[in-house]
């Protein structure tokens, strides 16, 4: 791990009982969405999204700190993603719809516990697959909810962005919903971006949370920045609007688009 360069990592004892811990939450997160879940109303579904997401962030020693008002109502959420960690710093402060790639389905018990929570799955290859993802989207949308997206389509390190794809932002055109551009970081007690928590390149989901729970503790710092009307702007233009955003609450280079593409230079001339 690079951390160990730089940091006292946990004991083994400590980050085996840490593991225990999460085994026994993700066991009674089971029993609930098997048998309490489906018959709670939807305020009640998202108190106890809410309170079992803050409760393994605390087992995680994921100290979380929020930055503005969290949506409420019909919303698209458009952040930045770094971790699988990402949706539960989310559902601890409100619960979101969120739309995921589908290999997340196929996780052990998460990817279940993510479809009993309404997560929408998409394949992204399959062309037909993201209309068919827009239009649950709009549904949800027009049920009131909340739907976050992360339109990177992969996560990274946190230190830089991804080009934002336009696709999942046609739903805010067609319902009028305000799209909400939102930022996550994950820091040291020092202030230093924390690399644990990153879930890239080859790390499988076991792999990062052995990374996280040998840390001491975490720092996740959640920002809703101010919404963008969704009138009178088509889906590149909503898509530029919330990558500036975000790219500037983080102090990043809004990422470059390929010449000849929308919003990006000039193609070369043949």
């Amino acid at each position: 791990m690079p951390q160990s360069r730089r940091h006292t990592l946990n004991p083994l004892p400590v980050r085996v009982f840490r593991l225990l811990r999460v085994a026994l939450h993700l066991a009674v997160a089971v029993y609930r969405a098997a048998f309490l879940y489906p018959r709670a109303g939807k305020p009640r579904q998202a108190g106890m999204v809410r309170e079992w997401s803050s409760q393994l962030l605390a087992i995680l020693h994921v100290r979380l700190r929020v930055e503005g008002a969290p949506p409420a109502g019909p919303v698209l959420l458009v952040s930045n993603h770094i971790s699988w960690l990402d949706i539960f710093v989310l559902d601890a402060v409100c619960a979101t719809r969120f739309v995921a790639k589908v290999e997340v389905r196929s996780w052990p018990v998460i990817g279940w516990l993510c479809a009993r929570a309404g997560t929408l799955f998409i394949e992204r290859e399959r062309r037909h697959d993201t209309g068919r993802a827009s239009r649950t989207m709009l549904a949800a949308l027009e049920a009131g909810d909340a739907v976050a997206v992360y339109p990177e389509g992969t996560t990274t390190d946190g230190t830089w962005l991804r080009h934002f794809h336009t696709s999942l932002l046609q739903p805010a055109v067609a319902t009028g919903a305000a799209v909400r551009p939102a930022t996550i970081r994950y820091l040291e007690a020092d202030g230093r971006i924390a690399v644990a928590p990153a879930y890239v390149d080859d790390l499988t989901i076991w792999d990062s949370l052995l990374n996280i729970v040998a840390m001491p503790e975490i720092h996740a710092v959640m920002t809703f920045l101010p919404p963008i009307p969704a009138a009178g702007k088509n889906r590149r233009e909503l898509t530029r609007a919330a990558e500036e955003a975000i790219a500037s609450a983080l102090s990043l280079a809004a990422p470059r688009r390929p010449p000849g593409t929308p919003g990006g230079p000039p193609a070369a001339p043949r």
